[in-house]
């Protein structure tokens, strides 16, 4: 198996970064440091490729990427199509997990000659980390930012769309009492997706059993459902902000014998992994990762070559993916 730059971080224990900096010459890496990677480099008998030995003065071949979980698989698969694409470029992917531009390593990847590129997937502090960018000169691109006058430069799902494919559904089914427990206000997606979802019953002349305001946590659709049941008053149709908030609202509804769809159709957003492993299968609109990670790549690659000038915002469209959890068998 060939050696990659990965195996030498690894066996030197230091990071991609730093293998990248002594492999292409920088001057700033400590002679102790530099002299692990020699080392590994000689044991290893690493190869740097001709991507690597190519790469301009100053330039790394490392593109970060900030995210603030990797507990999400929607995050994962996003990151996982991104790595690949990258790759296929010549570029690694270093990670950096926070939710802040304040932690030590969100600020190493921030400086020049760290990076040569930089994507932020779902930022919180986002205006931060922009104005830092811009002035280092860094090329970004943000992938489901939560402010709209930063979509210069970003990835975007058109959640307003999958709110109202959520609720158009429940509707064609015969639903007309229909409560929607949403995620927390600091996202975007919470409010674009009620705004959908609202904007389907309006048309129809309806108005929600409930909205309920919340966390993206199982135990918000658990607890909500367990009021319903001891106020003994349930909606028929339930449309929750992601497929964790629907998990609670299912188990609670099962533990009391409520069935799912029979009695209540639930509907979830994200198609996490869970989704098609819960039984029943859970009805929810998938966030196509794949086509989120080549456009972003893409676009960052246009702006590190010169090839992209002006800014400009790519909407992909969720897809409605129908189980069980709204259509019995």
């Amino acid at each position: 198996m060939k050696v990659s730059i990965f195996d030498v971080a690894k066996k030197s224990g230091l990071s991609v970064v730093t293998v990248s900096r002594v492999i292409n010459g920088a001057g700033s890496v400590r002679e102790k440091n530099r002299q692990k990677v020699l080392d590994a480099i000689k044991e290893l008998d690493y190869r740097p490729n001709a991507a690597a030995r190519s790469l301009a003065s100053g330039k790394t071949g490392i593109i970060g990427l900030i995210v603030t979980t990797l507990q999400d698989s929607f995050f994962d698969a996003v990151v996982k199509e991104l790595n690949e694409v990258l790759a296929l470029h010549g570029y690694f992917l270093a990670i950096s997990i926070s939710t802040g531009i304040a932690s030590d390593e969100n600020h190493y990847l921030i400086q020049e000659d760290r990076v040569d590129g930089l994507i932020l997937l779902s930022p919180m502090e986002e205006d931060n980390y922009i104005v830092e960018l811009k002035r280092r000169g860094i090329p970004y691109v943000l992938i489901d930012n939560q402010q709209p006058e930063n979509d210069s430069y970003s990835i975007t799902i058109d959640n307003v769309k999958g709110g109202y494919a959520a609720a158009r559904h429940l509707l064609e089914l015969g639903h007309t009492s229909i409560a929607h427990l949403c995620g927390h206000e600091m996202f975007r997606s919470t409010k674009e997706r009620r705004a959908g979802f609202l904007k389907a019953l309006k048309e129809q002349g309806l108005e929600p059993f409930e909205i309920v305001h919340g966390d993206f946590e199982i135990t918000k659709g658990y607890d909500t459902a367990k009021r319903w049941l001891s106020e003994g008053k349930l909606p028929t149709a339930v449309f929750t902000g992601d497929d964790n908030i629907a998990l609670g609202v299912i188990n609670a509804l099962m533990e009391a014998g409520v069935r799912v769809p029979q009695e209540v159709a639930v509907v979830g957003y994200d198609d996490h992994y869970i989704a098609s492993q819960l039984r029943p299968h859970l009805t929810t609109l998938r966030q196509p990762a794949d086509k989120i990670g080549i456009a972003a790549a893409d676009m960052l690659l246009k702006r590190m070559n010169g090839t992209m000038k002006r800014g400009a915002n790519v909407r992909i469209d969720p897809e409605l993916i129908v189980r069980e959890s709204t259509l019995s068998k």
